[in-house]
């Protein structure tokens, strides 16, 4: 038996010798932790600790005053008819009644009189649930149970309630429920898939069970990690959804390589290590790859994309580690019981899909430049719709129009346009009660009022050390459309410098709704080429050492930032414009979540290497045994096509499913990544890749001669693995390499561009191959 050299083969060849240790240390690992977490509970990242730029600032100036804004609560009361209801007994019993039963509720204060609206048909009550707003949506039941009481006696009104509490304890709600279905729904669809690919239960279950205990001992080392950095609540649902898929697919390339070595007439314990030594490593190199752009979030600047970044690296770490140990173990533990439980009719289509997949790369090994020339294009085609994308923050208009309190956000912001979603002015001064303070905070005010930008209610409150006060200028639009954000504009530009910005000791900054998307989106496009930058050059580190070529690491950037911009192209064609309202079942809100393109580079960019990476790896291993190219490529593609067909239908599947939720946001997160990754499998490695690969010919494996002290030991792996099996079996099942000129007799014949004969070499390529 050879030696493995490699990490991931010691790390097969131990977990098969401590089987015991290595699946009862993984399991009480992820299930400990998980069971722990559930104890301590999540801490979770509040909104006002998840700003950008100025509204950051302006978040940290009512911190550190000790001033706990408030949530604030809207109650709309309109005359079912659509009647003016200004002046009328009724109405003013309705509001009577509720003001004083609001007051009496202790979780209620800051009980502002009623306001007309300029039509005379609506009247609004605003109030404040006491308390920090990260939490109120815990303590709103009773101001809702209240407003419901109130509607059940005024049967002739429409009295409803809607606030930054009420409406997240509703999205709690909903994002509760679409977690617990979709992770009822992932489960069995992904098994029914493996059942496909395995036709056995028991092999079927492996990657499955992987995939969950990687996701349990991930939500709960994330739970755990949130009370020293918070997380946002709807971690568990990223979590599941990069577990699942990148758990599933790791364990599901090196149980295909272990039953392709079985059926090839291997001893269990070869088969095994062979998997450990050539998938192992392509699992490995591709976690390193996820983790490596998933680290590019760090460098966005915000919490938000932080604490993603740190759940998305602890689920995808646990998936690779798993894959890696606790896999060779139990295949070890189970040997040929993994093909129990057969399913007729399953697991048997492999020459039909040889067949197929020879079909399929025919005509783009064929005609090469064709191929390139047409798939490429047409990625080209489909990405050139984000030129024109339009990012903005999730806001209730994302919610789903069924939800009652998304009807009335509508009407509210109707009758009073921007009540629900105010500028927020923080102004800190010594004395913000001072003469000259109040003078400028009115003046600021009437000139807000007089631009028509801003509409009244204005409210205005002052900290208990009066150093902070916090001035709500609601503007016109729905908070974060364009109206408001002129509007913001004006006030960030012109009011607040001509008023607030006369009094020298003074500061001041703004938050909300406009102020938080319009800061966010400006980090954005200061801080996407960094994260760009960070990602794209370690990958290229990454992919340099683990193939030593220049050229495979810039084919695979090219590639992947191919697949992920027909993913952006395709995602704005869906959502900022209404192509697919119909047949997706959603409404377009003119707008991609803000936090999504970054998110969906990373992620997209590390899923994408996973086939690459797991494809080129085999490319690689039958080009170091003397195949051409174009042959290693054929037999390559062929040879990983059930792998790559079975990960890819269950990441799409994983991914659709996430499109199906309520929350926009993860429609298009979920809509997102599935299209890349269909279109990734597709038209890329099935056309782009091998068309490229056969056009650049031994120009894959180009390495510079001032590179070649990079480490290599896989080669002469390879060829002594081939020895033995020669030795074994009494005849060469693939030739062994035939030596370049001054080449060792176990090296590969050239890590250079050119034929083996020194005459038809070029010069950079006869100087690698007196050094290779």
């Amino acid at each position: 038996m050879a030696v493995t050299r490699n990490l991931a083969g010691r790390a097969g060849r131990w977990s098969a010798a401590h089987w015991k240790r290595a699946s009862v240390g993984w399991f009480a690992l992820t299930f400990a932790a998980f069971f722990a977490a559930s104890a301590v509970g999540l801490n979770r990242l509040g909104d006002s600790q998840s700003g950008s730029g100025e509204t950051a600032r302006a978040e940290s100036m009512l911190r550190h005053a000790d001033f706990l804004s408030p949530a604030r609560e809207s109650v709309l009361i309109q005359a079912r008819d659509g009647s003016r209801v200004a002046g009328t007994p009724r109405l003013q019993s309705a509001e009577a009644s509720l003001v004083q039963t609001l007051s009496g509720l202790a979780v209620v204060g800051d009980v502002a009189r009623p306001v007309l609206s300029r039509d005379g048909r609506s009247s609004l009550i605003q109030f404040a649930i006491t308390g920090s707003a990260d939490t109120a949506d815990k303590r709103v039941q009773p101001a809702l149970d209240a407003v419901a009481a109130a509607q059940a006696g005024n049967p002739t009104f429409r009295i409803e309630e809607f606030g930054m509490a009420s409406a997240n304890h509703v999205i709690g709600e909903t994002v509760t429920n679409d977690f617990r279905r979709a992770e009822y729904t992932s489960i069995p669809v992904t098994l029914a898939i493996l059942l496909l690919a395995f036709g056995a239960l028991v092999a079927a279950l492996l990657p499955v069970v992987l995939g969950f205990t990687a996701v349990l001992g991930a939500i709960g080392l994330s739970i755990l990690l949130s009370h020293a950095y918070p997380i946002p609540s709807f971690m568990d649902s990223v979590i599941l959804m990069m577990g699942m898929a990148v758990g599933i697919d790791y364990s599901l390339f090196y149980l295909q390589r272990e039953r392709e070595e079985r059926r090839r007439g291997e001893s269990p314990a070869a088969a095994l290590l062979t998997a450990a030594r050539t998938s192992g490593r392509a699992v490995l190199i591709s976690g390193v790859t996820v983790l490596i752009a998933m680290a590019g979030l760090f460098f966005a600047g915000n919490p938000i994309f932080t604490s993603m970044g740190l759940a998305t690296e602890i689920v995808v770490l646990l998936a690779m580690v798993g894959s890696v140990t606790v896999l060779p173990a139990l295949l070890h533990a189970l040997g040929d019981r993994v093909d129990r439980g057969r399913v007729p009719f399953a697991g048997g289509g492999r020459r039909g899909e040889g067949r197929a997949w020879r079909a399929i790369l025919h005509p783009a090994l064929a005609h090469p430049k064709l191929a390139v020339l047409g798939a490429g294009g047409l990625l080209l085609a489909a990405a050139s719709p984000a030129l024109s994308i339009h990012t903005k923050l999730p806001s209730f208009t994302d919610l789903p129009h069924d939800v009652p309190i998304v009807r009335t956000y509508e009407r509210l912001i109707a009758a009073f346009p921007g009540a629900p979603t105010p500028a927020v002015v923080v102004v800190r001064a010594p004395d913000v009660t001072a003469p000259a303070v109040r003078d400028q905070i009115a003046e600021l005010e009437r000139r807000a009022l007089a631009s028509r930008q801003v509409r009244a209610p204005i409210s205005t409150r002052v900290s208990p050390d009066r150093t902070v006060a916090e001035i709500d200028l609601p503007l016109v639009g729905t908070g974060d459309d364009r109206a408001s954000m002129r509007a913001l504009a004006l006030v960030r530009g012109t009011l607040l410098p001509q008023t607030i910005g006369s009094l020298p000791a003074a500061e001041y900054a703004t938050t909300g709704v406009a102020a938080a998307t319009e800061d966010f989106n400006a980090l954005m496009k200061q801080r996407l080429p960094i994260v760009f930058a960070f990602v794209l050059a370690l990958a290229f580190v990454l992919l340099l050492l683990t193939f030593r070529s220049v050229v495979v690491p810039l084919t695979a950037i090219v590639l992947n930032l191919l697949s992920v911009g027909a993913a952006y192209g395709l995602l704005t064609l869906a959502f900022q414009h209404t192509w697919f309202e119909g047949v997706l079942g959603f409404t377009s809100n003119g707008g991609i979540t803000s936090w999504l393109p970054m998110f969906l580079f990373v992620v997209l960019f590390g899923l994408s290497m996973d086939y690459h990476v797991f494809i080129v790896n085999r490319v690689k291993e039958l080009a170091d045994r003397g195949l051409s190219t174009e042959e290693a490529v054929r037999q390559g593609i062929v040879r990983t096509a059930p792998s790559v067909t079975s990960a890819a239908a269950v990441m799409v599947a994983v991914f659709a499913i996430f499109a199906t939720l309520s929350l926009l946001q993860f429609k298009q997160l979920g809509f997102g990544l599935a299209v890349a990754i269909a279109v990734d499998a597709t038209i890329v490695r099935a056309v782009l890749l091998p068309a490229t690969m056969k056009l650049l010919g031994p120009w894959n494996w180009y390495l510079p001669r001032w590179l070649e002290w990079l480490p290599n030991g896989e080669d002469a792996e390879i060829v002594r693995e081939d020895e033995e099996r020669a030795a074994r079996r009494g005849a060469w099942t693939i030739s062994p390499p035939v030596p370049a000129a001054g080449a060792p007799a176990t090296g590969r014949p050239s890590r250079s561009p050119g034929s083996s004969s020194p005459s038809s070499q070029s010069p950079s390529a006869a100087r690698s191959a007196r050094t290779s």
